[in-house]
């Protein structure tokens, strides 16, 4: 019960289980249900890439193996239409590669089977709570340079454009636009976005900077807002 009552804030969630193996997406759905999340399922590729532009769900667990489309096109079409709900990517390969491909396309997280059912239920609350993890109270907008951020929209503008983000792209650069000018190093990334539970790795941490780079800076190669220091981490503004 106690649990319960913990995570009431997000209960009516409206999730997308995208999963061909019938007793996993039941699972699941038993399971998503019981946490309070409005819970819809799709046995196919296809099918889950329809679901997601009808009911718009706000977070989507999707298996890569899949018939018809696999998860890693389904993800790709939803990124380039613009859908920045989170998606966490199920897949039976637990390799880098695997991980780093999915990331790379716009997942928020990577869970290889056979998985934990209650690190999966994790993993979900705190993708779903992470877009409200940098909304400070004072105020609603972070202004650096040529980089706008409004926290309350979740909207990003660099040089006056609208900038197209997902859920954790978005959280990883107000990490760093709060602590201007300071040093980050992965970890302090990983605490302040993912949370302590959070297993990844520093590839992780930079697969989000090289994105966050290929859509602000004018040359991703010669970064002039989000700077490496080397044998530390990161630091946001210019030099």
């Amino acid at each position: 019960m106690e649990a319960k009552r913990k995570f009431a804030d997000l209960s009516g969630k409206c999730l997308l289980v995208v999963e061909d193996d019938p007793s996993i997406a039941i699972g699941l759905r038993i399971n998503l249900e019981s946490e309070g999340y409005a819970v819809h399922v799709a046995e196919d590729g296809e099918r889950g890439l329809d679901l997601a532009r009808r009911v718009a769900p706000d977070l989507i667990v999707l298996d890569v193996m899949l018939p018809k489309k696999n998860g890693l096109e389904v993800l790709h079409e939803l990124r380039s239409e613009g859908r920045s709900m989170p998606i966490i990517i199920l897949s039976a390969k637990s390799g880098e590669m695997d991980k780093v491909a999915g990331l790379e396309l716009g997942a928020e997280d990577y869970v290889a089977k056979p998985f934990s059912l209650a690190e999966l239920l994790a993993r979900v609350r705190a993708a779903l709570r992470r877009g409200m993890a940098f909304e400070p109270a004072a105020r609603t907008k972070i202004v650096i340079d040529d980089v706008e951020v409004d926290t309350a929209s979740r909207s990003v503008k660099c040089q006056g454009g609208l900038v197209e983000m997902t859920a954790t792209e978005f959280d990883v650069l107000v990490c760093l636009m709060i602590d201007r000018g300071r040093v980050l190093s992965r970890d302090d990334i990983f605490r302040k976005v993912w949370g302590p539970n959070h297993h990844g790795t520093p590839r992780t941490v930079d697969n989000f900077i090289q994105q966050l780079r290929s859509k602000l800076e004018p040359d991703p190669h010669e970064p002039v807002y989000i700077h490496t220091v080397r044998g530390v981490g990161y630091r946001f503004g210019r030099s």
